[in-house]
């Protein structure tokens, strides 16, 4: 895993974003998981996917691939009409998409499956915030068929608040299973619950039952958060990789937006750069909304500068 190499990862950037946007597709309540279920969905995927093993191959990365299933879970498969059955099948096929991708497209490289866990609720508004045994029990279910499929690891992209985040690590642990936390940030660098990144992390650490591999963070333009990291303090150790925004717009002002803002793909794999100097063990790259395939070949240009 990332944390325990000296590569660098690669992960993919902002699919949900590229497949609304850029390929047209309707997405209920912005989930891609139904799409693998139809040929034109799975062609738009490995579309997606197999520029990105390219990438990785250029440059040298490892990858961490994802699985479609940021929405395929409990509470958002009910809004789309799914219940638990069809949701053991729709993530179980989704790791099994990944390996197969793997194979066709890894050979050489060191490619991880990553099984994506989403928020219970939104990702950018935690309006209702579970207790940890709960959100443990929640999460339970999806991480339980990940690691029933052989999933290298689970992430959590996309968690708003602190007790949902404990509650995953520690489902994960039972599972025994890997597990990443990725934090939604705002425009002042804090949780969209207010608390501070290095304080989010040091409670997940201390209260989870299994410290997570390493943290992330997702969902925030670099120019929001660079400047609540400080040099030299302990606590920047434990964040391992950085999927930020082409956007510098708030998340209110995204939900509001009816065309893609895919900022700047030079000057945000400058800004990676950047954040590589801030961050010692940064080592996972990726993107997050309105990024694409020219924001992670930037993102690798500048790295590889």
């Amino acid at each position: 895993m990332p944390h325990e190499s000296h590569q660098l990862f690669l992960t993919d950037a902002g699919f949900e974003t590229w497949l609304l946007f850029n390929k047209g597709f309707d997405m209920p309540c912005f989930a891609a998981y139904p799409l693998a279920r139809n040929a034109e969905g799975r062609a738009a995927i490995e579309e997606y996917f197999a520029p990105i093993f390219d990438l990785a191959r250029k440059n040298n990365t490892g990858f961490v691939l994802d699985t479609n299933t940021w929405r395929a879970n409990p509470d958002w498969g009910r809004e789309l009409g799914h219940d638990l059955d069809h949701l053991t099948c729709v993530n179980d096929e989704a790791v099994q998409s990944a390996m197969t991708l793997r194979r066709e497209f890894g050979q050489g490289l060191n490619v991880l499956v990553n099984g994506v866990v989403g928020p219970r609720g939104d990702g950018y508004d935690p309006k209702t915030i579970m207790s940890v045994n709960d959100a443990e029990s929640y999460h339970a279910f999806q991480i339980g068929v990940f690691a029933k499929s052989g999933v290298d690891m689970i992430t959590a992209l996309t968690i708003t608040n602190v007790p949902e985040a404990v509650g995953i690590a520690n489902a994960a642990a039972a599972a025994a299973v890997p597990c990443v936390i990725s934090f939604t940030l705002e425009t002042n660098g804090r949780l969209p619950t207010g608390e501070m990144l290095c304080d989010a992390i040091a409670q997940v650490d201390a209260q989870a039952r299994r410290e997570p591999a390493y943290f992330m963070i997702n969902c925030a333009h670099p120019d929001h958060f660079m400047k609540v990291i400080p040099k030299g303090a302990d606590w920047i150790e434990r964040i391992a990789g950085v999927r930020a925004n082409a956007s510098r717009m708030s998340h209110a002002e995204l939900d509001c937006c009816e065309t893609l803002d895919d900022g700047d793909p030079v000057e945000l794999g400058e800004q990676y750069r950047d954040l590589r100097r801030l961050l010692p063990n940064l080592k996972v790259f990726g993107g997050c909304c309105g990024t694409d395939h020219r924001h992670l070949s930037q993102i690798c240009k500048s790295l590889a500068a």
